[in-house]
């Protein structure tokens, strides 16, 4: 350890000696306000010190807002810091989570963690006060800190409480102002506003200054008032360091009568002089220097513990959603044309028999089928219109609150929230989504609807499993499987009716496939799934009457993958054809290479003749036929690449 770095250890030490010697004053609902003021300057001071030891941070984002937190977790947050998982219990959302060093020092304030914790690990290694906030704590719901989510995620917890859980619980939400910018913060106030969220308050830090300047409104908070009133929403103005202005804000906001927009003024770096509404200050600790005299500005004779107001009490007879309940999945005969997402529709309805499943629909219920649920089940059926990056925020503060979420719409859509499942993953939630209308299959329409993506977008996802049944047996017991699987869990749908393959009781577990046309001297094996399964088995046929054997595979779990079959297929054929109606980048072609390339502890697999047929070009419009061929994944593409892999091997 260099003289320095003992010189600053010695002057930390100290000085946590003469914090535990301060007399501890309790600030709660009935604390004068000289007494909360003297939290929120603890909240500033314990920010500085916390960003300052690790050496990253963003403290002047946090000084700003630490009237606002000071105010609401001594005065307005009904939470047991004890007990977080008290289902009455108010929710905080940082919304703007780079603030994290003022929500670890009000956790530190609360007494849920100590200062050493606080001044030791935040921002290092393996340890939970990250540099954003995550659901490794316990008081955190969702993960934060892609901009513009919070607010969102705070609207479906709100939507949970109010509507399935009928809890009197509210959600409280700290939004950054730069964030403001982004869409999907409208998303969810126009929905707030639309159902009259009465128990949602956004809390806008306007503190003019971003990143790299002033933001897009600056310090204009009646613009801010302006736009979330067009929402919907009640807007009350005020001096954000005002701490009756605060107080007399949040408590009309917790009045039940509207969804609640605080625009509150604040400067950037607020308490610290030398970095007050100066520009260059985002996202960086303030230099030791610099930290030791704020802090000796900001630090009082006192230590003080925030003790605010109790959950209410739960109303009786009401229990969590159970996981339980009689599911009688839809059966198909085999042979009749029916649609994997009628198949979808038909069961997702069916596994409303579950009280903890809920369904989303972004307006397109009556192509993707979800309004099944809806007419079956309506009080758990949410419609949150063309807005796909609200329906996947509902969803995930529907799963935090333990319901089971299914979000429909097209596959092409979900490529928009893709950020919002990104966060869902990192928040380690559980959720199921379906995308419908996917590839060229589809038709006329054209290439704005066609899901081509999708599957490379959902594979990416952390701990995600990737469903793509082929027929309406397998599309109605997958989907019901994915009401067990843990995580973000995706089904794959098509547009068009084609035979049902499977009869009613076969089973599809995840991470399997199924074979066709197996034989001991197979010369190649077809791969597909979806459509392309289908023409898979057509140009078996048709290679059969050319005396060439073809084994199909029906790769219906995409991810986890069977790895078992696709070796056995590789060593045994010596010629795998992948056909999908996707692009090449990241779809089953991929994912069938990836797992031969992982399994050398499979004896005898030597490299597979290998061809891969794959949506490359833009489409348009035509007929299901046309489009297919023209993409090269018809079963006369099919075809000829397994004559060609059969011929170079002779």
């Amino acid at each position: 350890m260099t003289e320095r770095a003992e010189q600053a250890e010695r002057a930390e030490q100290a000085e946590r000696a003469e914090r535990t010697e301060r007399p501890l004053t309790d600030v709660g609902p009935t604390s004068d306000l000289s007494e909360v003021f003297g939290l929120a300057q603890q909240l500033r001071a314990d920010s500085v010190r916390a960003s300052t030891a690790a050496g990253s941070g963003h403290p002047t984002s946090s000084l700003s807002a630490a009237d606002l937190m000071a105010v609401l977790m001594t005065r307005h947050l009904r939470y047991a810091w004890d007990a977080p998982d008290d289902p009455a219990a108010d929710h905080l959302i940082f919304s703007k989570g780079h603030a994290s060093p003022l929500l670890y020092a009000m956790f530190k304030a609360a007494g849920a963690i100590g200062d050493d914790e606080l001044m030791t690990t935040y921002r290092r290694f393996g340890h939970r006060l990250q540099g954003h906030p995550t659901p490794v704590l316990p008081w955190v719901d969702v993960a934060t800190g892609s901009l513009g989510q919070g607010v969102g995620y705070g609207v479906g917890i709100a939507l949970a409480g109010r509507d399935l859980e009928r809890l009197p619980y509210r959600v409280w939400v700290l939004c950054g102002d730069s964030e403001t910018a982004e869409g999907s913060v409208w998303e969810a106030l126009g929905k707030a506003g639309h159902r009259r969220l009465a128990n949602f308050t956004a809390l806008i830090d306007v503190n003019r200054l971003g990143q790299s300047g002033p933001t897009e409104l600056g310090w204009d908070t009646d613009a801010y008032a302006r736009r979330a009133e067009a929402f919907g929403c009640r807007a009350i103005v005020i001096d954000g360091h005002d701490l009756e202005a605060i107080d007399r804000a949040m408590t009309t906001a917790a009045d039940g009568a509207a969804p609640t927009v605080i625009v509150a003024r604040t400067v950037k770096g607020r308490g610290v002089p030398e970095v007050a509404d100066r520009e260059g200050w985002h996202g960086k600790p303030l230099p030791e220097d610099v930290a030791e005299r704020a802090v000796a500005e900001l630090s009082g004779g006192h230590e003080f513990r925030a003790r605010g107001p109790r959950p209410p009490a739960v109303p009786s007879g009401r229990t969590l959603p159970a996981a339980a309940g009689t599911v009688e999945l839809p059966r198909f005969d085999v042979g009749d044309d029916v649609a994997t997402r009628v198949a979808f529709g038909r069961a997702l309805a069916a596994l409303g028999a579950r009280p903890d499943v809920v369904a989303l629909d972004a307006e397109v219920g009556n192509s993707t089928h979800a309004e099944d649920f809806g007419k079956a089940h309506p009080e758990r059926y949410f419609q949150t219109y063309i807005a796909e990056q609200q329906m996947i925020a509902d969803a995930v503060g529907m799963a935090v609150r333990g319901f089971r979420p299914y979000a429909t719409t097209f596959a092409a859509f979900l490529t928009r929230a893709h950020d919002f499942i990104r966060m869902a993953a990192v928040s380690q939630v559980t959720l199921a989504l379906c995308g419908t209308h996917s590839g060229v299959e589809i038709g006329a329409d054209g290439p704005s609807q066609m899901g081509v993506e999708d599957l490379a977008m959902m594979r990416a996802v952390l701990g995600s499993t990737v469903l793509y049944p082929s027929d309406a047996t397998s599309a109605a017991a997958l989907t019901a499987a994915m009401a067990d699987v843990d995580g973000i869990s995706y089904l794959r749908a098509t547009r068009g009716a084609y035979p049902v393959l499977y009869a009613d009781g076969e089973t599809f577990p995840v991470g399997g496939s199924k074979t066709h046309r197996q034989g001991e001297n197979d010369q190649v094996t077809l791969i597909g799934a979806g459509v392309t399964l289908h023409e898979c088995l057509a140009a078996a046929d048709q290679l059969a009457d050319e005396g060439v054997r073809a084994r199909v595979v029906d790769l219906y779990s995409v991810k986890p993958i069977d790895v078992d079959t696709l070796t056995r297929a590789a060593r045994e054929t010596g010629a795998l054809v992948v056909a999908e109606d996707h692009h090449p980048e990241g779809g089953i072609g991929e994912a069938v290479l990836s797992a031969l390339a992982a399994a050398d502890d499979h004896p005898g697999v030597a490299h597979p003749a290998f061809a891969h047929l794959a949506v490359t070009g833009l489409p348009g419009s035509g007929e299901t036929d046309e489009l297919l061929d023209a993409a090269g994944i018809s079963r006369a593409h099919v075809v000829r690449a397994a004559r060609a892999l059969v011929a170079a091997r002779k």
